[in-house]
């Protein structure tokens, strides 16, 4: 019985642990409830390819984001708390460029009129503390633009590609199925 007993539970463990790899990335970001920053989720399809962002919702709050609290020409995780991150069941065209199907940390460096978008390898991170440029897969530049206020960091996965808003502020990275 005892014996019987013990092989249940580390079944049961096992089953557990299993599980929770396959887990979507939201799972990782944790309870959101005591953070200031909720946790956000976007996905799509795009052509045939599943895509999904997960990351940190920070809120504007009165203060000035971008050249302020996110400053210009210098890499920011984008988003708040742990690294945002995009995964692609496929592979995929950003901005012209071959990108394989996978799970990526979103890093951006923000210009006043075009920014950098970046897909770095090391997906699970916190910030960009740790972000290694040795690490990108892609690099892409894309322009920014002025948009209607948005309080809290928004994302949107679109028929063509991925969209950022926060503030006065929106980034499309054009991203299309396959390669």
């Amino acid at each position: 019985m005892q014996r019987s007993i013990s092989r249940r539970l580390v079944a049961l463990a096992v089953g557990m642990l299993m599980a929770g790899f396959s887990l979507p990335a939201v799972a990782e970001r944790g309870d959101d409830a005591e953070r200031k920053s909720k946790n956000g989720h976007a996905e799509g399809t795009i052509g045939e390819v599943m895509v999904a962002v997960e990351y940190g919702r920070p809120e504007m709050r009165g203060r000035d984001i971008f050249g302020a609290l996110v400053p210009w020409g210098k890499v920011w995780r984008t988003g708040a708390d742990e690294a945002t991150t995009v995964t692609f069941g496929g592979d995929v065209m950003v901005g012209g460029e071959k990108l394989a199907g996978g799970t990526y940390g979103l890093f951006t460096v923000p210009g006043e009129k075009e920014w950098t978008v970046i897909f770095n390898r090391v997906a699970n991170q916190w910030g960009a503390y740790e972000y290694s440029e040795a690490e990108d897969a892609l690099r892409v530049t894309v322009p920014s633009e002025a948009a209607e206020s948005t309080e809290a960091l928004t994302f949107e996965v679109t028929d063509s590609g991925i969209s950022l808003r926060w503030a006065e502020v929106q980034v499309n990275v054009p991203v299309t199925a396959g390669s």
